[in-house]
């Protein structure tokens, strides 16, 4: 067993040495002091517990463990090499990779932008998608599954998030959907409380909570009649006449809602979309630029729609 770590910078002088049969011929080469390598070869034969080289007149013959030792160190050498290559691609964001997951309306408004952006940006980055709701896409960054997670949540200072670096993107508002035909398509905004006879189409499991929450505080439960994950099923169940729902603003942007309308409800809801991953990760120059490119393509998104 060897007494210590052997290190790259000794393999790359035992081998110099092994090749120009000198030490000083090794210190001209590699640019140093003949001191220095003698300094080294001592620090290298300390770790390896043997002697590697045996003075032979003017020239340094190898002994069998030194022997060993060079005729390893090319490929070591070789792989470290393409190690400290590889990393530095990833580091200067010629290379890496970033596992997204994102929720269906962030996956079709605000991701496509970002990663269209990276990828210009970064030629050398990829990134792949998945789509999981919170809290599935939560426990997928914590499991390992993924990188960055695009999420939402309504209020902010939730603790089960304490754990992770929580980047805010957009204040996602909250927005009534009824047919065209309806008493209130063309109100500029309405109470929710006016809703509280209405047939109900509601959407994903937590947004669903959120309907039902608000509604209740302002005095009555909705009566849910249909429910759906797929946002454009629920702009077609409201444009055939068959309910109202409430829907984010960032879901109705990325479908045509024939047959309905959009009107402004009292009180205001919104659900904070933030971008997720762990505190490590948040260094790698990859997932932070991912994060960046985020946080501008949701900028734009606002500036436009308060234009």
């Amino acid at each position: 067993m060897l007494e210590r770590m052997i290190e790259a910078r000794h393999l790359r002088v035992l081998r110099a040495v092994a090749a120009t049969g000198s030490f000083s011929a090794a210190a001209r080469e590699l640019g140093c002091t003949q001191p220095a390598v003698s300094q080294q070869m001592k620090a290298l034969e300390a770790s390896a517990g043997t002697p590697l080289l045996i003075r032979t007149g003017r020239e340094m013959r190898l002994t069998q463990a030194g022997e060993v030792l060079v005729r390893h160190a090319s490929g070591i050498l070789a792989g470290l090499t393409a190690a400290e290559e590889e990393v530095a691609a990833i580091a200067g964001l010629r290379a890496g990779r970033v596992r997204l997951v994102s929720f269906p309306s962030g996956s079709s408004t605000l991701v496509p932008t970002a990663l269209a952006a990276l990828r210009a940006a970064h030629p050398g980055t990829r990134v792949s998608l998945v789509e999981a709701e919170p809290p599935r896409s939560i426990e997928m960054l914590r499991e390992g599954d993924c990188d960055v997670a695009l999420a939402f949540r309504y209020g902010a200072g939730q603790a089960e998030w304490d754990d992770l670096v929580v980047r805010p993107i957009l204040a996602d508002r909250l927005v009534g959907l009824v047919p065209e035909g309806h008493r209130l398509a063309g109100a500029g905004s309405v109470g929710i409380a006016e809703l509280a006879e209405e047939s109900w189409i509601a959407g994903c499991p937590r947004c669903r909570r959120q309907l039902v929450d608000v509604c209740e505080e302002a005095g009555f439960t909705p009566r849910i009649d249909f429910a759906t994950d797929d946002y454009p099923a629920v702009v077609g169940l409201v444009g055939a006449g068959l309910g109202v729902a409430v829907l984010p603003e960032l879901a109705i942007e990325s479908v045509r809602p024939r047959g309905a309308r959009t009107v402004a409800v009292e009180p205001a809801v919104e659900r904070e979309i933030v971008a997720l991953t762990l505190p490590d990760l948040a260094q790698v120059p990859a997932v932070a630029a991912t994060l960046d490119e985020l946080t501008r393509t949701a900028t734009r998104t606002a500036t436009r729609a308060g234009a």
